[in-house]
Formats: structure tokens, C-alpha cells, sequence
């Protein structure tokens, strides 16, 4: 059973900076990509980011495309989402989620909650 721990969140001012992380307790090379998903109150999880953890591809929602960068460190087991230029429609519980070629994304973090203020 992979576990993932997300940490990072907060409360910041709009136009703030976050930086989330997503550790996992295995060899992140063994999956395909580890992604971010975010859901505000009231509205269902959405897709934010995600990369390959082989090449390193990336892929953003063009919610937060320009304002957010999602990176990984391999080595440390550990993805990473830069979250710049903060708005209210930020504000959500951000999860990461392996995705495992064939079934889907398993294993999901316990969530972090980001709150941005106007």
C-alpha cells in the first residue's frame, strides 16, 4: 500500500506563494506520474497538474497554466507544486495522486488545505 503526504498548505494573501509537497513511501520511478488535484467547498475534485516521473512531463489545467509549476525529485520520492500568484479561486484542499499505468490512480494523500485571501 503506497502512502502519499502532502504538506505545504496554508493561508496566504492574494498574489502569495505556496510551495506543496507530495512524499511518497516508495520508489516513485515504479509509477507513471504523480499528479495534483484540488476541490473547493461545494464543488467536485478537479484535475491541477501532474508530470511523468520518467521524463518529466508536464501537464497543467489552464486554470493555473503560468502560475503554477509541478516538478519531482525522483531521489526523494517527492513531488512538488509551486503555486504563485495566488487567488480566492485557489482556495481548496490540494491532494496528490499516483497514477498507475492500467488502474487508474489507486493511492491518494490525506489532502492540504490552501486558503487564499482577497
Amino acid at each position: 500500500q503506497v502512502q502519499l503526504v502532502e504538506s505545504g498548505g496554508g493561508s496566504v494573501q492574494a498574489g502569495g506563494s505556496l510551495r506543496l509537497s507530495c512524499v511518497a513511501s516508495e520508489r516513485t520511478s515504479s509509477f507513471y506520474s504523480m499528479d495534483w488535484f484540488r476541490q473547493a467547498p461545494g464543488k467536485e475534485r478537479e484535475f491541477v497538474a501532474a508530470i511523468t516521473l520518467s521524463a518529466g512531463i508536464t501537464s497543467y489545467a489552464d486554470s493555473v497554466k503560468g502560475r503554477f509549476t509541478i516538478s519531482r525529485d525522483n531521489a526523494k520520492n517527492t513531488v512538488y507544486l509551486q503555486m504563485n500568484r495566488l487567488t480566492p479561486e485557489d482556495t481548496a484542499v490540494y491532494y496528490c495522486a499516483v497514477y498507475v499505468s492500467g488502474q487508474g490512480y489507486p493511492y491518494w494523500g490525506q489532502g492540504t488545505q490552501v486558503t487564499v485571501s482577497s
